[in-house]
C-alpha cells in the first residue's frame, strides 16, 4: 500500500514539531555549523530511524511504548524544561551545558521521535511501504530543527534570558501534552 505523499508530509510536520520546540529552546544558547549538523543529524536520524523499527517491531514495541513510553518522554522533557527555565534566571545560555552533545542529544533524540515509533507501527499494520516515508520524516525533522535553531537565536537576541526560561517552558509543555 502507498500512503499518499500529502499525508506523508503532514505526518512529518507532525512528529518534526517536537525537535523543532527543543531546537528552537537550544537556539538560546546560540549555535554554530556543528551544533546545527549535531542536532538536525540526530534529530533527523532518529525521526528516521524510529519508525523502521516501528514496523519492524511492530506489536511488541507498541504495547511497551504505549504504556510507558509518554512517561519516559515527560519526565525527560519536564526535567531539561525546569533545569533551562531555572539556568534562565541564573545563568547565561552560554554557561548551559550544550544540549547538542552526549547523552543529552540522545535522550533528546530519542524522546522527540518516540512518536515516530508509533506511526511506523501504524504503517506496519497497514502494510505499508515505510522507507521512503521515514526518510521524508527524517528530512523534515533535520530541516525543521535548523529553523528551530535559528528562530531560538533571533528570539534569544530579542528577548535575552527569557528566551531560556520560554524554551523550558515550551519543553515543560510539550511533556504535559505526552501524558494528556
Amino acid at each position: 500500500m502507498q500512503i499518499p505523499l500529502l499525508e506523508i508530509l503532514m505526518i512529518s510536520l507532525g512528529l518534526g514539531f517536537d525537535a523543532f520546540s527543543v531546537a528552537l529552546a537550544s537556539g538560546a544558547q546560540g549555535f554554530t555549523p556543528r551544533r546545527i549538523f549535531r542536532l538536525a543529524w540526530h534529530f533527523g536520524l532518529f525521526q528516521f530511524m524510529m519508525p523502521l523499527i516501528g514496523w519492524g517491531l511492530g506489536d511488541l514495541i507498541s504495547k511497551f511504548i504505549g504504556e510507558w513510553g509518554q512517561w519516559f518522554v515527560f519526565i525527560l522533557l519536564v526535567m531539561i524544561g525546569i533545569k533551562m527555565f531555572w539556568e534562565g534566571f541564573k545563568k547565561a545560555p552560554e554557561d548551559m551545558p550544550d544540549l547538542s552533545k552526549g547523552w543529552r542529544l540522545i535522550t533528546l533524540s530519542i524522546g522527540t521521535s518516540l512518536d515516530a515509533l508509533a506511526v511506523g507501527f501504524g504503517f506496519g499494520l497497514l502494510d505499508a511501504a515505510i522507507i521512503i516515508p521515514a526518510a521524508i520524516i527524517g528530512l523534515v525533522c533535520a530541516a525543521m530543527t535548523i529553523v528551530g535553531l535559528y528562530l531560538g537565536v533571533r528570539l534569544y537576541r530579542k528577548l535575552g534570558r527569557r528566551a531560556m526560561i520560554l524554551g523550558g517552558v515550551i519543553l515543560i509543555a510539550i511533556g504535559i501534552k505526552m501524558v494528556i
